[in-house]
């Protein structure tokens, strides 16, 4: 049985995918209460709080290393300062971690714009360096939509594959991304039919431009109105379509969740459409009120992580 541990793990979506794959979990860390608190009560074992705090000899030998690092300094909505930022450096623990133990994989999940940051400088720092420490990375940028999920969620996941590492099937560097299976699920199959009223909203600014009967299912999101001037948090999407990305941050009437076009009105998601928008069985336990969606906005796609593991097992 192979072994990971799951850094800057939040509510656990590695683990929910590795789990399911017969993996077992053998260290998790996050400096997030509320996080942990969560985490905790889906796997029954708290995560050890500040990773930078944590000798590499304390963490146990594993396989695979799984991390979703902190990407708020690398996303189009934050300051886009890249590994300058505190928060950026935090790659450098992955980096101090594999040296020492040498998993045989990496499996790293971040928003797209780390690809572009300072001229694509911070990408190229983290292949430099993995490489100095002996893994050949691979970058795939993957939106949820084409594989089974209801929501347009781009992600560039990192394979890091140990340059020394033995494979059944095939040489290491035949390695390629799993392929979109274009699932043909919408938002419309996952909504829930009885909603409490505060989820929707009822305004004098609410701007229709396209009916539902005149939308045709695709997996993508489509937009149907606006309320105020349609700046973000104001737009309108139609259920035929996919939910746009969730957010950990964000303003505007729809924050966080997007605005629908359902069948009872208009109306912001709740908290366990949210998880299934985000493929995580809706009996995962997140934290409550706004913290909670904060944590699914933060959170990996399971099922994604599941697919790029999948494809990576193929060569070992």
């Amino acid at each position: 049985m192979y072994k990971f541990i799951d850094l800057f793990c939040g509510i656990g979506g590695f683990r929910v995918a590795l789990e399911k794959r017969k993996l077992e979990c053998v260290f998790s860390s996050d400096i997030d209460a509320y996080a942990q608190e969560a985490y905790e009560r889906n796997f029954g074992e708290k995560p050890i709080g500040d990773i930078m705090e944590i000798p590499e000899k304390k963490i146990p030998k594993h396989d695979i290393l799984c991390a979703g690092f902190p990407c708020q300094s690398f996303s189009i909505s934050g300051k886009r300062v890249g590994i300058s930022d505190p928060r950026g450096r935090l790659f450098y623990e992955i980096q101090r971690i594999a040296g020492y133990h040498e998993p045989y994989i990496l499996l790293l999940e971040n928003v797209k714009n780390i690809l572009t940051i300072d001229g694509g400088n911070v990408v190229k720092t983290i292949q430099t360096n993995l490489d100095k420490i002996g893994y050949n990375l691979y970058k795939h940028v993957l939106n949820a939509s084409y594989f089974g999920i209801p929501q347009a969620r781009e992600r560039v996941y990192f394979v890091a594959l140990r340059k020394d590492m033995k494979t059944k099937n095939k040489p290491a560097l035949d390695y390629a991304p799993p392929k979109e299976n274009n699932k043909k699920i919408f938002l419309a199959d996952i909504l829930e039919k009885e909603v409490d009223k505060k989820f929707f909203i009822h305004r004098k600014d609410i701007e229709i431009t396209k009916k539902e009967n005149e939308v045709e299912n695709k997996l993508e999101p489509i937009r149907v109105g606006i309320v105020n001037k349609g700046g973000q948090g104001e737009r309108i999407y139609s259920p035929k379509g996919h939910a746009i990305t969730q957010s950990a941050y964000g303003g505007g009437v729809g924050a966080r969740t997007g605005l629908y076009n359902t069948e009872q009105g208009i109306r912001r998601l709740t908290i366990n459409e949210c998880k299934k928008v985000m493929g995580f069985p809706v009996r995962h336990i997140v934290s409550g009120g706004m913290q909670g969606y904060q944590q699914l906005g933060n959170a990996v796609v399971p099922e994604m992580i599941g697919h790029v593991y999948d494809s990576v097992k193929e060569v070992l």
